[in-house]
Parts: structure tokens; sequence; C-alpha cells
């Protein structure tokens, strides 16, 4: 159930303007040691194992909604029961489902909002939580300076990476802060500890300063190596 290579993203998630869905209270949660989900950015995960191929059946059958959330270190030991997991995550509307005839499935998150779990629930075969939506004040802009930064970080990163196409599409003015901070945070060669800390940042300026700062300090350890690869 690890994500399958990286894809372009669509025109929705670039404009930023994706419809507000309803969020159940109570979501099944999608537990990975390496992935983190930012909104407003699409996840595709080839789903194999049995516990989590009732997960995806049951929501496309109702609320259409999964949590996906990082795994906290140790969890090699207890993956096939509950690990402990990080609080905060991302809740992801199943965008599209194909189903294998294996019983396996591809499926494709939409990002839709970070949520906080409250209480966690263990009588199916994959864990579900009560969970409150945190969304951030969409009212904070970003300093022009700092996304001209970014920006500037974004262009030697692409000459850097070959492999780094999905970044291409950031590099339009009509592209909303959100958008561009998420989708630099999941695509930029962080670690998923890294990528946790950028999605507990309060508000989407304070995540670009994250993101600035955890940036500078790669650099400064990657140019004397040959760049970001």
């Amino acid at each position: 159930m690890f994500p399958e290579p990286e894809r372009e993203p669509s025109n929705r998630e670039l404009s930023g303007k994706v419809q507000p869905f309803p969020v159940p209270e109570r979501i099944p949660l999608f537990p990975l040691p390496n992935v983190v989900f930012f909104p407003k950015t699409y996840l595709p995960l080839h789903v194999f194992e049995p516990r989590y191929r009732q997960m995806v059946a049951d929501a496309a059958a109702a609320g259409q909604c999964i949590g996906m959330a990082l795994l906290k270190e140790g969890w090699e030991e207890q993956y096939e029961g509950n690990p402990p997991i990080f609080s905060v995550g991302c809740v992801g509307r199943l965008a599209s489902v194909q189903m294998l005839p294996d019983g396996r499935s591809n499926i494709l998150l939409q990002g839709l909002e970070r949520y906080e779990i409250h209480e966690e629930f263990f009588e199916k075969s994959y864990r579900e939580a009560r969970i409150t939506l945190k969304p951030r004040d969409g009212s904070l802009s970003l300093d022009q300076a700092l996304r001209r930064y970014l920006m500037g970080v974004l262009d030697e990163y692409l000459k850097a990476d070959e492999e780094a196409s999905p970044l291409h599409s950031l590099i339009r003015p009509d592209v909303s802060d959100e958008v561009f901070v998420n989708s630099l945070s999941t695509y930029l060669d962080c670690t998923p500890l890294e990528k946790q800390f950028l999605l507990e940042a309060e508000h989407v300026p304070q995540q670009a300063r994250r993101l600035s700062d955890l940036i500078q300090f790669k650099l400064a350890e990657r140019r004397g190596a040959g760049g970001w690869s």
C-alpha cells in the first residue's frame, strides 16, 4: 500500500478551488511509515493488504473519506497490529477507485483538510478515529519575498533533478499559496518526520517558513555533494 510513482497535478489541484466535501466525524485511518499527505494535493496508492482492501470497500460504500496518518518510530515490530501514529493527518476523498480482479485496488485520494484524532476505534480489521478538522486561516497570505525565494529554490531543484516533473506545473502565477507550499512540501526531498513537521504548521505562512528553513539546511549540506540527489 505504498505510493505509486508521482503524477502531474491536475488543473483542479493547481487552482486550489476544491469544492467543500462533507467529512464524517468518524473515519477510517490508513497509517503508513513513509507518507505524509497534504490538503489540496493528490495521492495515488496501490492497496493490497486484506484489512485495507476492506477499508477501501467500506469507505467507497459510505463516507468516501480516508484519513492518512504517519506511523511513529518503532512501528516495524507492531505493524500487523495498531502501532502508534501522529495525531495530526490529512483526510482524503476517494476521487477514484480501480478495483483489480484479485481484490487489490488502485485508489486516488484528493486531499481535503488536516484533522486531529480525538479517539481511536479498533473493532474492525483496520482502525478508525473520531476526528475534528483543523482548517487553516485562509486570510493569511504568503509573504511575496518568501514565495519568490521558494520559487527560486524550486527552479534550482528542477535543474538538479530531471525526475521532478510534477513540480514544473507550480511555476505559474495563478497557483495559490496553499497549493504551492503543500506541493513543494510533498515533492521535495524531505524525510517523513520533516514533512509531518510541515503539516502540523498552524497556517500556510508558518509552513512556508519551516519549509524555507529545511531547504536552506539541505542546500547547505548538498551543494558540496553535487545537488539534491
